[in-house]
């Protein structure tokens, strides 16, 4: 089965667990049984029949184009990862300050 890496955001509907064994030979089939043990997992995952547009999924490592389509070996380590935000808005100059004066 593989390892699936739970992030904090979900963890509260996991019961605090932060990595999982689960079944499935690709991202979707994962993702329904992620549901299937912890109700409310996949709303939270997936909009319609893709991933939501601020989740990646990477895959032993490497993030996944394919999404839910994504083939996954037993042995995988999977990790949803949520898009991060926040932090300092930089002006184009600002930015490129350093370059600008030299």
């Amino acid at each position: 089965m593989a390892v699936v890496w739970i992030p904090s955001l979900l963890q509260s509907l996991t019961g605090g667990v932060e990595k999982v064994s689960i079944a499935g030979a690709t991202v979707g089939e994962i993702i329904d049984n992620l549901e299937a043990r912890f109700p409310g997992v996949k709303d939270r995952l997936v909009n319609g029949m893709e991933l939501r547009p601020h989740i990646a999924v990477a895959i032993d490592g490497d993030v996944s184009p394919e999404g839910l389509e994504q083939d996954v070996q037993e042995s995988s380590e999977i990790h949803f990862i949520p898009a991060l935000s926040g932090g300092r808005q930089m002006f184009p100059a600002q930015r490129y300050r350093c370059y600008l004066l030299t």
